[in-house]
This record gives structure tokens, C-alpha cells and sequence, in this order.
């Protein structure tokens, strides 16, 4: 692709502004539409829910060569995030390229690219681009579930929304509030509304497995989930050394088996009735998490039930107030219903054709190395690689972008790529029951995933590095070298993209 070659990118949250600095610094024309008047993605202020705060520590949220700022708390809140990353846009001179409160509509593919139909304040637009890259997000589009009654709970003054259009803790003082889920994002609103709210209940389909920030005896979220021995604790498509070795050894499960003892114990599971029923495993999929602070004491305190293995069947509206029916029979007052019910992966502004082409009968992604898409010329995906390392992730997925476009690399054949999806898509959907964000998930291999596109790049992480990530939970800054300059080359004539016709 030549390097007036235009880029498209919807999407200004981690995965959007890497690809922008990336492609930018390479010599791209880059446009980065965002509907949001301010960059951040899931951090945005149109989305930040109170209690929102990163998983990683500010060590590892970071980019390689952007760190954290000094005053910012190891572990940074809804907002620091946002404001970390407005002040990666200024560092790197992003904001010419950037159009914030600009929503992309409609994308159809031409033969030059794409033409492109965006709404802002002024109207609805068009405009086109070479190479268009979806970073809109894996968990995109909010998913409120239908609940009977709604209509009569509203009228009766009842408030129902979802977690990501919960923006002000204030409202909750003194009022009744129902959370309906079990993932961070419930535990976190629960934990910060129990502290104004006059009760505050969660009601939880099932309960699953939660790392706290620090557990003792040097194991904490980021050595399990951030470190080569970690991820060696989980079966991989390629068992190395070290997993077989676990396994004849009979350590993997017997480490597994004190780490759920030990969490249990830290947490207070058992005196809370808060043991899941699934194996502790489960930590390692998409759907599971870092434990809340504060939440297991406010259960403790009273100021937090949780109502396990129970579902909501009802929301009553009347002259009593409004009120949830839940699936036990019970009923429990309440004025704000909260849904942390997830998100859809949704690519709406696609035409039919294209989404149908990304995806296979039960909605899975097919993109190879979470990127590229086999059969649709002219894109990509960033960030389409949920990871345990977003920052680091996005970055490095980035740099791959940057080198098929400019030629560096050059992909394989349609039928491997096709072969490579179909056998990875198949064991996510085996080992993780399905839990895999639609194929968009690499946890709890983040750190295998970066490995895979450096080594497609042809820059490996060195050796000393990559020994040090035994023990040392990952740090971006070494994988400055690797990464520096490496989309700053001269761009090539293109390369048709092979098509399978399948």
C-alpha cells in the first residue's frame, strides 16, 4: 500500500489510538472516528461507571513507551485511565487526526476502499478511505435484557439501565438498588453504590471465580495471569516444556488446588456463601475477574446481598413502589435496577455481506491472529485480541497492521489462515465453554498472543526478557527496542490479499 493511502479507524479507545500513532508515525494519512466527544473507548466519560477501576497495575496498563504518570495510584481509576490516555493523544500529536463526536454509520467496501457515511453535530457526511480498521471494541454494544414489566417499573418512578449509562454514584443515596450480574463491572457498581445506597442487593446467575489484587506469599493477579509460569497453568493449544513438565509432575492442578483454598480463605468465601460451583480454572477464561476491594467486606458488613444461583423473572411497578420478582420467588425492593449483563460484539455499520464474511454460524470472529479477516480485502481489527495486557496487545497489533500494509510482512495462503481459525476457534469453544467474546479473546494467553505476532514481524522479545517474564509479571517498556520505529519504513505497492472461496 502506497503511503498516501488512506486509513480509517473506528474506534478511539487503547486499540484505535495505537493504531493511530503506529500508522501515523509510518507515514499513513489516518483518520480515527469515535462517536464519544472524548477518547478512551470502555474509559470514556459516557461510559465510566462508578467504581470503575483498571484491572492491571499501572506497570502493566501501560505502552511501551508512554508510562504512567508518577502521582497516578498503582492501580488507576476510571478516570486516570481516560486521562492517561488524552495525554498519549497530545504526547504523540494525535488530535489532528482524531474525530470525536463523529459516528461511522455505514461502511461499504469499493474497489479503492472504503466509502465511508459518518453523522456528526452538522449532518451526515461522506467520506472514503484505502484501508479501513474496525478498534471498535469487543464489548461494544451494551446488552440490557428484556425483563417483563418493565414498562409498569418505569412508570412507577423505577429506574433500569445498564452498568455503562451509570455515570453518578449520587443517585443511588438512600434509594434501593438491584445489580443483576456477577462479572468486575457488577461487583465494582455494588461495591461503590453500597456506600450511599439505603440497601443494595446482586443478583447473581452464578457466582465465578475472583483474584484479588494481592493474595500473599508473592502470588498476586498479575504472577498468575501476567507471567509465563502463570499462563503455563492453563492448557494451550502448544504445550511447552514447562506445561508438560507441570503435568507429569502433577503440579498444575495441585497449584490450582491451593490457590483456590487460598483465595477462599482470603476472600471469606465459605463464612459469605460466596464459593462458586465451577473449578477454579474458570479464572483464566474471559469471563472472570479481579476481585472488588471493599466488596466482600460490604457483604460482610450487610450493606451488600448477594443472591446467588437466582435470576430476575419480574419487575413490579405499582402503588407500593417499584420492586424485582426474582426466580426463588422472593421479592425485593428496588428503585435503580443496574444490568452488568455484558456487551455485544457488534460491527452494525458493516454491510450484511461483510458481517456475514467475519463470522461463522454461531457468531464467532474469523480473523486470523484476531486481525485479519481471510475473505474481505482492504481490513482489519484492532484490539480484537481481548488480552490481560490491552495496552501492550493493542501496540504490538498495531506494529502487525503496520507491517502487512507496508509490505514488511507478508500473511500466508487463505486455506492456512482459514485452518489456523477453524482449529483455534474450535479449541477456545472446547476449553473455554464457549467464553471466548465470540472468538475475540486470547485470555489467558496474553502473553503467547504477542509472541505470535512478533514473531510474524520477525522481531522476537530477547531471550533475557523473555526469561525475565517467568517471574516477573510483563513489562511494556521491554518491548521498547522491539517495537521502536519498526512501522517507519518506506510503504510498498500492495500486495492483492489472497481470497478463499469457501
Amino acid at each position: 500500500m502506497t503511503s498516501g493511502s488512506r486509513i480509517g479507524i473506528v474506534g478511539a479507545g487503547v486499540a484505535g489510538l495505537a493504531c493511530a500513532k503506529v500508522l501515523s508515525q509510518a507515514g499513513f494519512p489516518v483518520e480515527v472516528f469515535d462517536r464519544a466527544p472524548d477518547v478512551g473507548g470502555m474509559w470514556s466519560a459516557t461510559r465510566r461507571y462508578p467504581g470503575l477501576r483498571a484491572q492491571n497495575s499501572k506497570s502493566t496498563a501501560a505502552f511501551s513507551d508512554y508510562p504512567m504518570p508518577d502521582d497516578f495510584p498503582r492501580w488507576p481509576d476510571g478516570q486516570q485511565m481516560q486521562s492517561y490516555l488524552a495525554g498519549y493523544v497530545q504526547e504523540f500529536g494525535l488530535g489532528p487526526h482524531l474525530r470525536l463526536g463523529t459516528e461511522v454509520v455505514a461502511a461499504d467496501p469499493v474497489d479503492s476502499g472504503w466509502l465511508l457515511e459518518i453523522r456528526d453535530q452538522t449532518g451526515v457526511h461522506r467520506t472514503t478511505c484505502d484501508h479501513l480498521i474496525v478498534a471498535n471494541g469487543v464489548h461494544s454494544d451494551p446488552v440490557l435484557p428484556e425483563l417483563a414489566g418493565a414498562a409498569a417499573f418505569r412508570a412507577s418512578g423505577g429506574r433500569l439501565c445498564h452498568v455503562s449509562q451509570f455515570h453518578d454514584v449520587e443517585q443511588a443515596r438512600d434509594r434501593s438498588v438491584v445489580v443483576l450480574g456477577y462479572d468486575k463491572a457488577a461487583c465494582d457498581v455494588a461495591e461503590a453504590v453500597s456506600q450511599v445506597a439505603d440497601e443494595t442487593a446482586v443478583v447473581a446467575r452464578e457466582l465465578t471465580w475472583k483474584m484479588p489484587r494481592k493474595l500473599g506469599f508473592g502470588v498476586d493477579y498479575e504472577r498468575l495471569l501476567l507471567t509465563r509460569a502463570g499462563e503455563a497453568h492453563f492448557p494451550s493449544r502448544f504445550p511447552h516444556r514447562v506445561e508438560r513438565l507441570l503435568d507429569r509432575l502433577v503440579l498444575r492442578q495441585s497449584n490450582m488446588d491451593l490457590l483456590q483454598e487460598r483465595i477462599t480463605r482470603k476472600l471469606r468465601l465459605r463464612e459469605l456463601d460466596l464459593v462458586p460451583t465451577g473449578p477454579i480454572s474458570e479464572i483464566g477464561t474471559s469471563s472472570a475477574s479481579m476481585a472488588t476491594d471493599g466488596f466482600a467486606e460490604q457483604v460482610e458488613a450487610g450493606r451488600i446481598s448477594v443472591h446467588r444461583d437466582t435470576e430476575i423473572t419480574e419487575l413490579i411497578g405499582g402503588p407500593h413502589g417499584p420492586a424485582v420478582r426474582l426466580s426463588d420467588g422472593s421479592l425485593k425492593l428496588a428503585e435503580i435496577v443496574i444490568c452488568a449483563t455484558g456487551y455485544r460484539q457488534e460491527v452494525p455499520f458493516l454491510t450484511p455481506f461483510v458481517r456475514r464474511a467475519l463470522t461463522d454460524e454461531v457468531s464467532d470472529f474469523r480473523l486470523y491472529r484476531h486481525i485479519l479477516p481471510v475473505e474481505i480485502p482492504n481490513l482489519s481489527f484492532a484490539g480484537y485480541n481481548s488480552s490481560n495486557a490491552s495496552a501492550l496487545s493493542a501496540e504490538v497489533g498495531a506494529q502487525w497492521i503496520a507491517g502487512l500494509l507496508t509490505g514488511r510482512f507478508v500473511p500466508p495462503m487463505a486455506e492456512l489462515m482459514n485452518n489456523e481459525i477453524d482449529a483455534r476457534l474450535a479449541w477456545s469453544r472446547e476449553h473455554s465453554e464457549g467464553d471466548h467474546a465470540h472468538g475475540a479473546s486470547v485470555v489467558p494467553f496474553s502473553l503467547a498472543n504477542i509472541d505470535e505476532m512478533l514473531d510474524d514481524l520477525g522481531t522476537p522479545l530477547p531471550l533475557v526478557s523473555r526469561l525475565a517474564q517467568w517471574v516477573r509479571p510483563v513489562r511494556p517498556s521491554s518491548y521498547r527496542g522491539v517495537l521502536r520505529n519498526r512501522a517507519v519504513a518506506t510503504p510498498v505497492a500492495p500486495t492483492p490479499a489472497p481470497v478463499a472461496e469457501r
